[in-house]
């Protein structure tokens, strides 16, 4: 237990339940040191009578509050609807479910975890995957084996064939917006690239793509494509890198029996474990920092994050850091032990790009 109480003067569940407050604050104070949450939810064990935008409503019994969940949703709330062998989020038009098994301290487990500020469907999958003792059976409470994870319910097959694989380590991986990008990079002895075309699909699209794919053949180099996945199969690329909005309208199954390598991007928990549910060739996460080269679903993950997920990864797939990552950040995106780092603006606005590459690319060898 802390010497502060955490949650002293907070209403952390309504109604007031002391024991869950024992749990959360014993549960809350082996999980290290986070940012506060900007958005202190109230866990609702059942329905109040004025839900708002802080509250996240358990449903025990779904079948019989189900009629009231529109309700509770258009005032802001969340409902988490407990089912047989699972749970399923309602929040903000969206529907997560999880399958798994439900330990006694999964809910003070949910309220430790959504107070390190994770999303509530990201904080779920950590209630999940949490077992009653665990802050005090280990020296690192934090759940890091994906066995006690949940699954993701609900997603289409995977390929019947998993994706080829990539090395463990993809070191220096810049995305580009254009062939010439593509081609100027390569020839600085990058490895690894991927060319994030805004073009309309058309002939000079194929035209740019086969172009990256030929570089890539010429310099024995791993080129991916972003997003336009029928023009890479079609030009025999090495990989795509697809968003999770991409995965049920691809055809991944003919992407993996054709030997291409597939990257998916993640942004949280709920969205590795879709990722994986894939057998992907690598995972990125991201994004580590705010950028501006895209509107990103999340806030920063921050490298206290993206150390946890190294963590939980070891071993299971390759790794990609993504977002806002210049020359400055990359050491201490390194350390956490990640095994490749995506950079975007810190070789296409740098005064001398090539400079910047060598200067990115020694930091893999410190």
């Amino acid at each position: 237990m802390t010497d502060t109480l955490r949650f002293a003067g907070r209403e952390l569940f309504w109604p007031p339940a002391d024991e869950l407050n024992e749990a959360a604050e014993r549960i809350r104070a082996r999980l290290g040191d986070w940012p506060a949450t900007h958005a202190p939810w109230r866990i609702c064990l059942t329905p109040p009578g004025e839900p708002n935008g802080g509250d996240l409503i358990i449903a025990a019994d779904g079948d019989a509050h189900r009629a009231h969940f529109a309700q509770w949703l258009v005032r802001g709330a969340a409902v988490v609807e407990a089912r047989s062998g699972g749970l399923t989020l309602h929040l903000g038009g969206e529907r997560h479910a999880l399958d798994g098994a439900l330990s006694e301290d999964w809910i003070p487990a949910l309220a430790a975890f959504l107070d390190c500020g994770f999303a509530p469907h990201d904080a779920l999958v950590l209630a999940l995957a949490w077992r009653d003792g665990d802050e005090r059976s280990t020296a690192d409470a934090w759940p890091v084996d994906f066995a006690r994870f949940p699954r993701v319910a609900g997603l289409p097959d995977a390929p019947a064939r998993p994706f080829a694989p990539c090395p463990a380590r993809l070191g220096l991986y810049p995305v580009l917006p254009t062939a010439d990008w593509v081609e100027r990079v390569l020839d600085c002895g990058v490895k690894t690239v991927q060319l994030r075309s805004k073009q309309p699909k058309s002939a000079a699209l194929e035209r740019e793509i086969a172009r990256c794919v030929e570089a890539g053949r010429r310099h024995d180099a791993r080129v991916f494509i972003n997003d336009h996945w029928r023009e890479a199969l079609a030009a025999g690329a090495y990989g795509v890198h697809l968003g999770q909005e991409d995965l049920r309208e691809a055809d991944l199954s003919a992407l993996a029996a054709a030997g291409l390598r597939l990257g998916l991007s993640t942004h949280g928990y709920y969205e590795m474990l879709t990722a994986l549910h894939f057998r992907p060739s690598y995972v990125a996460l991201g994004a580590v920092f705010a950028t501006t080269t895209k509107a990103m679903p999340t806030a920063p993950q921050g490298l206290a994050r993206l150390a946890r997920y190294v963590k939980l990864f070891d071993g299971v797939v390759p790794l990609v850091a993504i977002g806002g990552i210049d020359g400055l950040a990359l050491p201490g995106v390194l350390a956490t032990g990640v095994g490749s780092a995506a950079v975007v603006r810190a070789v296409t606005e740098a005064a001398d790009p090539a400079a910047a590459v060598a200067a990115l690319q020694r930091a893999f060898t410190q």
